[in-house]
């Protein structure tokens, strides 16, 4: 399941969009790990790897719809998208980032209905340029509502737009950047793009101390025409929630790649590491550290993997994406941080290091649930989908696994962002049915109490308000959708059914965990702490079992993958 850039071949993509992923994998190893860490240390700008994707057309193949290139590889299509996103991440936060932030950018233009700036968007993405995401602003952050950049009418379809924007990546050099703004006559949402290199763009200052550029930038009474408008009124405001439907699918992966590297230079290195007479890996506590990232990290990539199967398939009359979509952003990533941790565990003062790739992603794995909407603004959105996932299912034909070279029209076509309560879901139980494993069985024992304590528990009026008592019961209806599509893309890839039984291992642990944490919330009631208390499960135990996925799963990996110096 877990990606190593030295043998794996791409053999299930097209010869062009193989051959842009070994490319890649090529340049990051020619670079090295030194000449990457050094980059990363003196917040080197990566203008190396930009030159790379344009010599390449790398972003022209891979981002562009096909309706709008020449080139018959050109598509966006979100399965090899998120092949490139775990490239991106294995290698360096920042090098995705700029991917991503031109991901945002692009999403406004190929959403909108300005034939034109489509068109030169094309040309742009050829001639290798990266794009921007003006959304946010500094005293408002996403909150759209609140937007107060401006755009003012003059005549005769001229206007200027004043107003700043925070937290831009790619803002520096982006070759036009998306912006978000209200027209300041008519109060109406407005999209359009403007280009940095112009005298009224102020590129204030890089907002953080990394290695990207996460601008602050000011229009000063910028001139605007109705050449440069993207979309207005709702179509402004649904593409700007569409994009990041969109674009925050790609931070679980970056999340996949970022562990996975971290996982073989963890295990190789407790590998060969002898402390009193003995390997680190010969410790029990060890082994058991080693096994949880390892079934964390394997069940982020089959959840991932099944999610892009349901984006890829959505429709107007199957929005089941918009539940999944939040997961992978929100559950992924934060599941990456405890990957992560469970690893610094074990190498301890070694992730410490200049010289390790560790020291990188223990510093970066942190991003991730805290970009495109918080951990806790994506869990409200979840909570939207409780009931009917839970008490209204509807029949939907069974999804395939979708890594067909097909272009995903409907994500540039997502309709309205609203009616999220009414979004159906085929029924979860079916996926749990079909398999009879020791821990996925007390698993289910957890989730049919959790429907009864939705059912005869409640929460109040006021409990419905306290956001903090909603993400711990939030975090209860992620896990059980979180093992619904693990089961799928497991039984899709024939995984074995020993490591399925691990991963439902940790998956009871954090069930019992979160339902002790609405046992202990000043608001629980008498009944609420009852049905709590019949959640909380030990998983079952069984030595043969964990020594199988240890010694063939896990131990195995040592060796296996070192970045060249």
């Amino acid at each position: 399941m877990l990606l190593n850039p030295k043998n794996n071949k791409y053999e299930h993509l097209d010869e062009r969009s193989r051959e842009i992923m070994l490319k890649t994998i090529e340049f990051f190893e020619n670079k090295g790990k030194e000449k990457l860490k050094k980059d990363y240390h003196d917040r080197v700008w990566y203008s190396d790897f930009l030159d790379f994707v344009k010599e390449n057309r790398i972003f022209a193949t891979l981002l562009t719809p096909s309706q709008y290139s020449d080139d018959p590889n050109a598509r966006w299509d979100t399965a090899r998208i998120c092949d490139f996103n775990e490239i991106l991440g294995f290698y360096g936060l920042a090098y995705w980032y700029t991917w991503q932030v031109t991901i945002l950018g692009l999403g406004p233009i190929w959403m909108g209905k300005n034939e034109e700036v489509k068109k030169k968007t094309a040309k742009l993405l050829e001639q290798g340029g990266i794009f921007a995401f003006g959304l946010s602003e500094k005293a408002h952050g996403a909150d759209l509502y609140s937007s107060e950049m401006t755009l003012t009418p003059l005549s005769e379809g001229r206007y200027v737009a004043d107003g700043g924007k925070y937290y831009i990546g790619n803002a520096n050099e982006a070759a036009l950047v998306s912006t978000f703004g209200k027209n300041s006559e008519t109060d109406e949402y407005v999209f359009f793009v403007a280009d940095p290199r112009h005298e009224n763009y102020d590129l204030v200052k890089n907002v953080v101390d990394w290695q990207s550029y996460v601008a602050e930038y000011a229009l000063n009474a910028y001139p605007v025409t109705d050449a440069e408008i993207l979309s207005t009124g709702r179509d402004a405001w649904d593409s700007s929630l569409n994009t990041i439907n969109v674009g925050k699918f790609n931070l679980g992966w970056a999340s996949i790649g970022i562990c996975t590297h971290s996982f073989y230079e963890a295990i190789t290195h407790a590998a060969h590491r002898n402390l009193y007479g003995k390997y680190v890996t010969d410790f029990p506590h060890i082994q058991q550290l080693f096994t949880d990232a390892y079934t964390r990290l394997t069940a982020m990539k089959l959840f991932a993997s099944r999610a892009v199967d349901y984006m890829r398939s959505a429709s107007a009359d199957d929005r089941r994406y918009l539940l999944f979509n939040p997961m992978v952003k929100m559950k992924v990533t934060t599941q990456g941080e405890e990957v992560i941790n469970l690893l610094w565990d074990v190498i301890a003062a070694r992730g410490f290091e200049k010289d390790v790739y560790f020291q990188n992603a223990a510093q970066d794995i942190r991003a991730l649930p805290k970009l495109e909407g918080t951990v806790h603004v994506n869990m409200a959105l979840i909570i939207k989908f409780m009931a009917n996932y839970f008490f209204n299912p509807d029949e939907f034909p069974e999804i395939p696994k979708r890594d067909d070279a097909k272009n995903d029209d409907f994500l540039f076509n997502q309709g309205a962002t609203k009616g999220l309560g009414s979004i159906r879901f085929h029924d979860f139980n079916k996926a749990y049915a079909g398999v009879d494993l020791p821990n996925v069985n007390i698993f289910k024992q957890q989730i049919e109490v959790l429907k009864e304590f939705l059912m005869t528990a409640t929460p109040s009026q006021e409990q419905s308000k306290d956001i903090d008592f909603l993400l711990s019961l939030g975090e209860l209806f992620t896990l059980t959708a979180y093992g619904q599509l693990i089961i799928e893309k497991a039984k899709i890839e024939n995984i074995e059914d020993d490591l399925l039984d691990q991963i439902f291992d940790f998956m009871v642990r954090d069930f019992s965990k979160f339902a002790l944490q609405i046992y202990s919330k000043p608001s629980s009631t008498e009944k609420q702490m009852e049905l709590c208390m019949k959640m909380i499960k030990k998983p079952a135990v069984n030595q043969k079992v964990f020594q199988n996925i240890w010694k063939n799963y896990v131990y195995t990996l040592k060796d296996t993958y070192e970045m060249n110096a």
